[in-house]
C-alpha cells in the first residue's frame, strides 16, 4: 500500500471497533467533528477506512480502540501504511452517563483522546516472534488447567471409590497412579459402581496422559522461540523459558513502545506506590497492571531469595533495618524489573551488568 500526502488540513482519526464492523471519525487539528462512518472488519474494509480519512486531510494519528483484540488487524494495517497509531482505553463510566454511548461518539473521544494527548500507548506490533510466543503459551496455558482439573477430578473420585479399588493405587506416586488408572478393565457392564468408576478414572488418566505430551511438545515449540527473541533474558538469574516467555509477551514485538525503566514497571505492577501519612513515610506494592506479568517477576525473585546468594544477603540486611518480607518483595520486584527491561531494550554489547542491589531500595 502506498503512502498519500496532502496539502490539505491535519486531521486526526478514531475508531470504535467491533467484531464485524469498525467505526472511524475524523476531527480536524481544534477538535471540530468531521464526518464519520461504519466499516466491515475486513481487510479490504480497512482500505476503505484509510482511503476514507485521509481523503479529508493530512492525517496525522489514529487513536484504535482495543488494538489488542477486535482493533489487532487494524492497528497493523494501519502502521505497515505509515500511520501513527495510538491505543485508547474506552471512556469510563461517568463520560459515558454524561455524554451517553454510541459508536459515532466512541470513534469521535478515540479520536479527541489522541488530539489531546490523553492516549498516548503505542500498541503492540503483534507481527514478530514475541507474538508467537503468545499465541502458542496460550495454548500451552489452557492445557495446564485442563491437567491440573483432571488431576483433581481423579482425586475426588478416589476418595469415594469403593475400598477395592481405593486399596489398589493406595501408596503410588503421580506417574504410578495415573499409569494404573489408564490400564484399568471396566468391563462391559457399567451399571455397576465400581465398573463405572474406573471406566471413568481411566478416561481421566489418558486424557491427563494426552495432556502432558501436548505441554511437553508446547514446552518444546515455545523454548527455541523465546531463546530466539530475547537470549539476554534467559541469561539473568531466576529466569527460564516460561517466566521469559510471559515477559516477553506482557511487552510485546517492539517492547521500545515502553519510554523508560520505570514505564515498564508500571507494565507489570512493580512501581512503588506512596503510602504515607504524617510521620510514617513508605511505599506499598503495587496491585495493577499486568498480573501474569507480576506473578513472572515474582517467581523470579522467590527463586532468587532460594538460592542467589547477593539476593539472600539482601533480604537478610533489610530485615535487620525493619522492613516485613512484603517490602522487601517489593523492593526486589522493580530490581529484577529493572533488569528485565535492561534485556529486552537493549543489546548484550550494550547491558551493563549490576554488581549490587543497592538501587532496589
Amino acid at each position: 500500500m502506498t503512502s498519500m500526502t496532502h496539502d490539505g488540513p491535519r486531521i486526526t482519526g478514531g475508531v470504535d471497533t467491533h467484531g464485524l464492523t469498525h467505526h472511524a471519525a475524523v476531527i480536524d487539528s481544534i477538535g471540530r467533528h468531521l464526518a464519520d462512518r461504519e466499516f466491515e472488519a475486513t481487510i479490504r474494509g480497512y482500505r476503505y477506512l484509510l482511503d476514507w480519512m485521509r481523503s479529508h486531510g493530512d492525517l496525522v494519528a489514529v487513536g484504535v480502540e482495543g488494538t489488542g483484540a477486535y482493533g489487532a488487524e487494524l492497528a497493523r494495517v494501519l502502521t505497515a501504511a505509515g500511520v501513527t497509531v495510538f491505543d485508547v482505553d474506552r471512556p469510563d463510566r461517568k463520560t459515558r452517563r454524561m455524554k451517553g454511548k454510541s459508536d459515532p461518539i466512541d470513534a469521535y473521544a478515540a479520536a479527541t483522546a489522541v488530539l489531546s494527548g490523553r492516549a498516548a500507548g503505542i500498541p503492540k506490533s503483534r507481527d514478530g516472534v514475541v507474538e508467537a510466543v503468545r499465541v502458542l503459551r496460550l495454548a500451552r496455558r489452557s492445557a495446564v488447567k485442563a491437567r491440573t482439573q483432571a488431576m483433581n477430578q481423579i482425586r475426588g473420585l478416589l476418595v469415594s471409590a469403593p475400598a477395592m479399588l481405593r486399596e489398589q493405587v493406595a501408596g503410588l506416586d503421580r506417574a504410578a497412579l495415573i499409569r494404573t488408572l489408564a490400564r484399568l478393565r471396566p468391563g462391559e457392564d457399567l451399571s455397576r459402581p465400581l465398573a463405572a468408576t474406573r471406566g471413568s478414572l481411566r478416561r481421566l488418566a489418558r486424557r491427563l496422559q494426552a495432556l502432558d505430551t501436548e505441554i511437553t511438545e508446547l514446552d518444546a515449540e515455545i523454548g527455541p522461540l523465546v531463546k530466539q527473541a530475547a537470549p539476554q533474558l534467559l541469561e539473568l538469574f531466576g529466569v527460564g523459558p516460561e517466566t521469559a516467555g510471559q515477559l516477553l509477551a506482557s511487552a510485546g514485538d517492539n517492547p521500545e513502545r515502553m519510554r523508560s525503566q520505570a514505564a515498564f514497571a508500571h507494565l507489570a505492577g512493580v512501581a512503588p506506590i506512596p503510602a504515607s501519612s504524617g510521620r510514617t513515610h513508605r511505599h506499598r506494592l503495587n496491585r495493577g497492571g499486568d498480573r501474569a506479568a507480576n506473578n513472572a517477576l515474582h517467581t523470579i525473585v522467590l527463586t532468587r531469595m532460594r538460592f542467589d546468594e547477593r539476593t539472600r544477603a539482601y533480604v537478610e540486611r533489610r530485615t535487620k533495618e525493619g522492613l516485613n518480607k512484603k517490602d522487601i518483595m517489593r523492593c526486589l520486584k522493580r530490581f529484577v524489573a529493572r533488569e528485565v527491561y535492561r534485556a529486552l531494550t537493549t543489546t548484550p554489547t550494550e547491558r551493563i551488568t549490576q554488581t549490587n542491589l543497592a538501587p532496589a531500595a
